[in-house]
């Protein structure tokens, strides 16, 4: 059974009041959302563990890490470099559930640094293949909520577009992941407070906490 100390418990319930301060609660008027599912918010167990995947396979030298900070959110850093033709830099995580049928897309709130980001979902557990990606812009400094319709992923491999690829299989997301690429060279920082899934309807809900 996993322990854990007051100041840690104290953390906890301010991360949690957080999100349902951010989401809707069942007061939440007819038509605005039916469901939504936090994916990860880097504090709640079990924190996913995220994997780099930089432009070094390619021969580059760009080179980012996800951490998580003392306020518990999400820090994907690092620095981008064109060197030896490269130009990217990604960290990536499985999940341990993958059947979001009924969701229509994702939320994401976050604080960048003025670039532009990709967010990417991925329908198997293959180091390379057809990833399904998003690109979104941030503000330097400043908290934004990030919604990202799966009608809006378009796939891709290894950067170019992949136009007979089928739909994304909701009932199979097996790994989320976030890029920065199109040579935005130097120092970048995204910090990640939430990730959730959401759909959009009719009736009233919660947050599924």
């Amino acid at each position: 059974m996993l322990r854990f100390s007051t100041e840690v418990v104290v953390s906890l319930r301010k991360k949690r009041y957080n999100i349902l301060r951010w989401f809707p609660d069942n007061l939440t008027p007819p038509g605005m959302y039916r469901e939504q599912r936090i994916v990860c918010d880097f504090t709640t167990p079990p924190v996913l563990r995220w994997t780099s995947v930089d432009d070094v396979v390619m021969g580059g030298v760009s080179d980012s890490l996800m951490q998580v900070s003392e306020h518990g959110t999400g820090l994907f850093a690092g620095h981008l470099s064109l060197e030896n033709n490269g130009g990217f830099a990604s960290v990536r995580t499985s999940l341990p559930d993958n059947d979001y049928r009924g969701l229509e897309g994702f939320r994401l709130r976050v604080k960048g640094d003025g670039h532009r980001y990709s967010f990417r979902i991925r329908t198997d557990l293959l180091f390379d293949g057809v990833v399904y990606r998003q690109d979104f812009d941030t503000v330097p400094d400043r908290w934004l909520d990030i919604e990202l319709p799966i009608s809006g992923f378009a796939p891709s491999f290894r950067g170019g577009a992949v136009p007979d690829a089928p739909p994304v299989d909701m009932s199979s997301i097996y790994q989320i992941g976030f890029l920065i690429s199109n040579r935005q060279e130097g120092e970048f920082k995204l910090e990640i407070d939430v990730i959730a899934a959401y759909a959009d309807g009719p009736q009233m809900g919660g947050s599924l906490l």
